[in-house]
């Protein structure tokens, strides 16, 4: 239906005609948007009073988020830097924890190869235990044998006292008994090395290698003692050899003195082996003779009383080397104990 607004007058007839009620519900219908509108302002009031509000709230509450996010923030820094320190001493730790790891593989070798060595060390001193006990063993025989050596060498000691004994007691009987003949010791003497010293002049004259007729005495007194004591066995065993050796002074060549020399040893030792009945024929081969001019002086030959002693004969009696080492190997002859 067309509908035409033409003034007051045409809404009257337009009443007339049937549309009398269409002001009032036109009031009405604009009371109602009114009413709606005021409602919609209303609530679009309260609306933003409660969102300004809540804004507010929001904001406080963001500002208070704020806050707890920067100590937040802090905190975290804070447990940053103590993370940082915890991993710092963690890796110092693990540093540490490492060479630990190390020095206790390094003691746990150690402390291997120490077993081992003291395995070995065991082994050893077993070792040195059975050996100790072995030489303990040996100990005991070798002390045994030095009780027997001790034996033998007092033996031999006695046995070698007595041919010392025996050589200085002929020595001294032909000492004594000479000068006892001579009337005279100074004349005959014991030297140092053991031989019979004889002067010069109980036997020569100077330079010359007659036997003086005054020696006779003497010299047979000395076939005399020697017979006698090589007639005992006991004695003879133990001589190799008689030496009569002649000396003379540096006076005169070197030649003379030697022939000198030898020529007044065989005067003497042929004297003693022709004299008395020849007594000493039996044992002749135990005597010999020998010069030995100057070249064995006792004294100085610059002087008088020095070339007086050098003009001299002695009589060595020499001992047997085999009776000696028979004394000796019957020693040495003692079994040593033998190592186990």
């Amino acid at each position: 239906m067309k509908r035409r607004f033409v003034g007051r007058s045409d809404a009257m007839t337009r009443s007339q005609e049937g549309e009398q009620g269409f002001w009032p519900s036109y009031a009405d219908m604009m009371s109602a948007v009114a009413l709606i509108l005021f409602f919609l302002m209303l609530l679009s009031y309260i609306q933003n009073l409660i969102t300004g509000n809540n804004l507010q709230s929001t904001r406080e509450l963001l500002e208070d988020t704020r806050v707890q996010l920067s100590d937040t923030q802090t905190e975290l820094d804070d447990t940053q830097a103590v993370l940082s320190l915890t991993l710092q001493q963690a890796r110092e730790a693990q540093a540490d924890l490492d060479k630990i790891t190390i020095d206790l593989d390094q003691a746990r070798l150690t402390l291997t190869q120490q077993q081992q060595e003291l395995s070995e060390t065991k082994k050893d001193l077993a070792a040195q235990n059975r050996l100790l006990a072995d030489q303990k063993a040996l100990i005991g025989k070798q002390e045994e044998y030095m009780k027997a050596a001790s034996q033998e060498l007092l033996a031999m000691r006695s046995q070698m006292q007595t041919i010392a004994v025996l050589r200085l007691s002929i020595l001294e009987q032909i000492r004594d008994s000479m000068a006892r003949v001579m009337g005279d010791a100074s004349k005959v003497s014991i030297g140092p090395n053991g031989n019979i010293i004889l002067s010069e002049g109980v036997l020569f004259d100077v330079g010359s290698s007659d036997i003086k007729p005054e020696a006779a005495p003497a010299l047979n007194q000395l076939i005399q003692v020697f017979s006698a004591f090589l007639a005992d066995e006991e004695n003879s065993k133990y001589v190799d050899s008689i030496v009569i050796s002649g000396h003379t002074d540096s006076t005169g060549t070197n030649e003379e003195n030697q022939v000198l020399s030898t020529d007044r040893a065989n005067a003497v030792l042929g004297y003693l082996m022709a004299n008395d009945g020849g007594r000493l024929d039996a044992y002749a081969n135990y005597f010999c003779a020998a010069g030995y001019g100057e070249t064995r002086p006792v004294a100085d030959n610059g002087t008088t009383q020095g070339r007086a002693a050098n003009r001299r004969i002695e009589i060595s009696i020499i001992l047997r080397d085999d009776t000696v080492m028979e004394i000796v190997e019957s020693y040495l002859d003692l079994e040593l104990p033998e190592e186990p």
